[in-house]
């Protein structure tokens, strides 16, 4: 490219003046910088130098920066060619370094905690059986508030910011249970050497769980009180709740139900074993009830591929629905006003497969039979009797679930008879 004759150097007006042609052409200013016009009509400020015997170009930059900063720019470059340094090879490692992977930033920190450590070189056999939930905490609760930034620059106040979020979104509990995942990811990213230390250092568990222990289980009257207001939630939780009751499965299980694990017919839900936190497939019988609020449920269609409907409680299509912590403080509301203003004990949905099992059991369903329901893999069917027993007790499991279907609403009915008397007396 040959750079076109013009006295005196570059002016304002003079840059203005100038039009693009069929070709790309330059106007030289003095000092190796000169003005390049294309043929779109775009002008860039660039200073040609020789660096170690060879010839060199660096963009300064559009016309758009001006003419005064344009020299400005390239007087300084031309001090450090004189110092022996190459500000072309400079600014190519610059643009590198910003274009290069940065594994210190909070999302690739969590991508890599679950990848690595969570989930392992072998997805069949994960390190975590509940990977999945680390990783709903991790993106759910703090990563939209830090992407794009390094670990070092997130402090103690934020980690706190963000479980007072949780918090206040009626989510106690689960707060600690994010919280205990974030340190977690933390001390592995320090570990790793991407961080000196942990924003999580100092900080101690945001809720108290004192007295909580795993041994709440409701009783008939409470779960009479559940069942009826679950009704006032409307789809999809008041659905969710009551299927929670009748099978006994865990939340986040039923909760993300899809439609292809359903047999209608054979009245059967199939839990593959990717869903389920032992990874073992499991068949749940439907009894009358489960059948009949699932026939009622709404099929809202995805908005992507053949747009068939996939998920049971959703309201997109897309996406199983969440807000399980809301969705509970509307419930408990609703259980006082059923209970004449009075609140249950503290309770969680969790508490309702404790009670299944409890009350199958009641019923004299034996405890194997009980464990198979709920798709257990300890106690009687533990160590050795794990691998050479292996009778589904399919029929067994039927009858359990349809005794204890037939239970509760005997329950639900019991009690709303006695709250009509109790009204009207």
């Amino acid at each position: 490219m040959k750079p076109a004759t013009r006295r005196g150097g570059l002016t304002a007006k003079g840059i203005e003046a100038l039009k693009p042609r069929l070709k790309p052409y330059e106007v030289p200013d003095g000092g190796g910088l000169y003005l390049t016009v294309r043929p779109n009509g775009s002008r860039s400020f660039n200073l040609r130098y020789r660096h170690a015997g060879k010839a060199r170009n660096l963009t300064i930059g559009s016309e758009a920066i001006g003419l005064a900063e344009a020299r400005k720019l390239a007087r300084e470059a031309l001090v450090e060619i004189a110092r022996g340094e190459d500000p072309a090879a400079g600014k190519a490692a610059r643009k590198a370094a910003l274009r290069a992977p940065k594994p210190d930033l909070f999302e690739n920190i969590v991508a890599d905690f679950v990848r690595l450590y969570c989930i392992g070189p072998d997805t069949a056999k994960p390190h975590i059986r509940d990977w999945r939930e680390s990783e709903r905490l991790l993106k759910k609760h703090f990563l939209p508030a830090w992407k794009g930034r390094r670990l070092s620059e997130i402090t103690r106040r934020d980690v706190s910011a963000a479980l007072d979020k949780i918090i206040t979104g009626g989510a106690k509990i689960g707060a600690n249970r994010a919280f205990a995942v974030l340190r977690k990811a933390c001390s592995w990213a320090v570990s790793r050497g991407l961080a000196d230390h942990s924003p999580c250092d100092g900080l101690s568990r945001p809720s108290s769980e004192k007295g909580r222990a795993r041994e709440r289980v409701l009783d008939e009257r409470e779960l009479a009180l559940i069942w009826r207001a679950s009704d006032s939630l409307g789809y999809p939780f008041g659905a969710f709740v009551k299927l929670l009751m009748l099978t006994g499965q865990r939340r986040t299980e039923v909760g993300a139900m899809q439609w292809a694990e359903l047999d209608l017919e054979k009245a059967e839900w199939t839990l593959p074993g990717a869903r389920s936190k032992n990874h073992r497939a499991h068949v749940v019988a439907l009894a009358p009830a489960g059948l009949e609020i699932l026939r009622h449920i709404p099929r809202i269609a995805t908005s992507k591929g053949d747009k068939r409907p996939r998920f049971v409680f959703t309201t997109s299509g897309d996406a199983a629905s969440s807000g399980y912590s809301l969705a509970k403080q509307r419930l408990d509301e609703a259980i006082a006003e059923f209970n004449g203003g009075a609140p249950l004990a503290p309770w969680v949905f969790h508490d309702a497969r404790r009670s299944v099992a409890t009350h199958m059991a009641a019923l004299g369903v034996s405890l194997h039979v009980v464990e198979r329901c709920l798709n257990h893999v300890s106690g009687t069917f533990g160590g050795i009797v794990a691998i050479y027993q292996k009778h589904t007790f399919s029929e067994e499991q039927r009858a359990a679930f349809e005794a204890w279907a037939k239970r509760l609403d005997a329950i639900v009915s019991s009690e709303t008879i006695e709250e009509r008397e109790r009204t009207t007396a």
